[in-house]
């Protein structure tokens, strides 16, 4: 932050100054005592060290390395007192450097510690002075310098520390009142009224655009008890306790007068007995609501008629198509005497695409009856192996066609179950068709059926290309599709979709399971068995596979 920087830039200044002056007192200690002892000079180097020890470590500025640089300076402020008389020497004073240094670095924690190494150094140089483990005081002119030099950078150091602390107080002041300044800017302008109270209800304090009708200075004159008519007193006063006791309340109320205006309170408790609320006009927040009610209904009303419109259509639809593919056929056989060849190829591609038209025409009318709460199952008691085969029996020339294996695994024993056996077919049928389309050729797709736990598992795993992440969170909802351009114009995205809205109906759900390159498999899980059987055993040529170690899995449980 450029706050922090500035203020690192000021700790290394303060040292680089430390420093020009110990280099100052030397040469002029030169010229004055050229005959000083040894002993002062590595005392003036000793005060020369922590302004380089500094410089290198408060280049990543931290709490450790602060405290290693009040250490170097208590370490030194000893050395260069017991060389250079101890308590009584002329650099003794230098004892009190490690709180400089702490005022410079600013904050409570560098203080406390600037204070305990200055006390500790002094004590130590005052230990070594009563054990003669000091060098005696310099000469009278040597003294003098350095006590003069001791004096002037402790006082002039201690002073600048003391003005750079004052003014980066005074700039987080300023700052803390800019912040302090746009909060309460904030608070008058925000939309609501909000109110600071007691346990009583008076207001102390109100920031914000009162409602249409409410007069704050009746507010603060009266408290919230001028805004309700006397038969609302013993709501107000429930829900100033609820706030006291429970932490919040809320009350709606008429505006006391009866004109008309609403108005919404809200309370939280906030320290001791003070509570603080939102007055709000709940007449413009009804309205809003009512708008967006009715724009809610319309839209669903417009969407329950495009889906009406769709399932009235299904005779007007599928008359002409039927004629249209039934009279390929008759074509394609040649009933009625041979024609030329290009004209049975037409044939073959009119009653091939007629078909395909026909798949997807029953889909969308399928999902517009089930979207219009007009689809209605057929329960019936039903050895639930049966519709299972049907289907595998009319997609096993499909797949034998682009070169996939389809094997069924079913139970020995009848299974059997109170469901739609048409519903259960289509299901089957519309899982398979989407295990061919996402399978390579020489793949497998297996159909599982069994009794787990009361439910009746469906299940068809492929050994296909997968599906991704993005694609398993859009799946199952209409005309959502995944794969590439490819595959997605082999249908309309509505197979899934009527798989988990036919599983739904019968009160079931339909997980998918999958992860790229491994495949995938789809179970529906169905509440529709009467008895479940003792042993089912399942005979299958090709054991289903099963979901991949990591597989990525998305859940779409019945909606009630």
């Amino acid at each position: 932050m450029p706050e922090a920087a500035a203020a690192l830039r000021e700790v290394v200044g303060w040292h680089g100054g430390w420093a020009l002056a110990v280099v100052l007192a030397a040469i002029a200690l030169a010229f004055a005592a050229p005959g000083a002892p040894w002993t002062t000079w590595i005392a003036l180097v000793a005060g020369l060290a922590p302004a380089g020890i500094a410089a290198m470590l408060l280049k990543q500025d931290n709490a450790e390395r602060r405290l290693l640089v009040l250490a170097s300076w208590a370490a030194a402020a000893v050395l260069a007192g017991g060389l250079t008389g101890g308590i009584v020497g002329p650099l003794a004073v230098w004892c009190a450097a490690p709180l400089a240094v702490a005022a410079v670095l600013g904050g409570g924690r560098p203080l406390a510690a600037g204070a305990s190494l200055s006390l500790g150094a002094f004590a130590l140089v005052g230990l070594a002075q009563a054990v003669g483990w000091i060098a005696p005081v310099p000469p009278r002119a040597a003294s003098f310098d350095l006590g003069l030099l001791g004096v002037s950078t402790t006082c002039v150091g201690l002073a600048a520390a003391l003005v750079m602390l004052r003014r980066r107080l005074n700039q987080r002041n300023d700052a803390h009142g800019a912040v302090n300044a746009d909060l309460h800017a904030l608070l008058l302008r925000q939309p609501h009224l909000i109110l600071v109270l007691d346990h009583a209800g008076r207001v102390s304090a109100a920031y914000g655009s009162p409602p249409p009708g409410v007069d704050p200075d009746r507010l603060f004159a009266g408290g919230l008890a001028a805004l309700v008519d006397d038969d609302r007193r013993d709501d107000l006063a429930s829900t100033l306790a609820s706030a006291q006791q429970e932490g919040e309340g809320a009350l709606h109320f008429q505006r006391a007068g009866g004109d008309g205006g609403w108005l919404d309170l809200e309370l939280r408790r906030l320290d001791g007995s003070r509570l603080i609320g939102t007055l709000s006009d709940a007449t413009a927040g009804r309205r809003r609501e009512a708008v967006l009610e009715t724009a809610k209904v319309d839209a669903e009303a417009l969407n329950f008629g495009k889906s009406r419109f769709l399932a009235n259509m299904s005779h007007e639809l599928r008359t002409p198509l039927n004629a249209i593919m039934g009279f390929s056929d008759i074509m394609r056989q040649k009933i009625f005497g041979s024609l030329p060849g290009k004209y049975v190829e037409y044939a073959d591609l009119i009653h091939d695409a007629g078909s395909h038209l026909l798949d997807l025409i029953n889909d969308v009318l399928d999902m517009s009856k089930i979207e219009a709460a007009r689809y209605e199952l057929s329960l019936d008691r039903l050895d639930a192996r049966e519709p299972v085969q049907a289907a595998l029996r009319l997609m096993r020339l499909q797949a034998d066609e682009v070169g996939i294996q389809l094997r069924g695994a079913l139970p020995s024993q009848p299974l059997e179950a109170d469901a739609d056996g048409r519903a259960l077919k289509q299901i089957t049928l519309n899982l398979i068709s989407n295990a061919l389309k996402f399978t390579p050729r020489g793949g497998l797709v297996t159909v599982t059926l069994r009794a787990s736990a009361g439910m009746l598992d469906l299940s068809v795993a492929d050994s296909g290309v997968g599906i991704s992440a993005t694609d398993l969170q859009r799946l199952g909802r209409p005309f959502e599709q995944a794969g590439d351009v490819s595959q997605q114009a082999k249908g309309t995205g509505l197979g899934l979709s009527l798989v988990r809205a036919f599983a739904e109906l019968h009160g079931g759900e339909m997980n998918i399971e999958s992860q790229l390159g491994e495949g995938t498999a789809v179970t529906v899980r169905l509440p529709v068995l009467v008895v479940e059987p003792e042993e089912a055993p399942i005979k299958s040529e090709v054991p289903a596979p099963t979901p991949a170690e990591g597989a990525q899995v998305i859940a779409f449980p019945p909606q009630r």
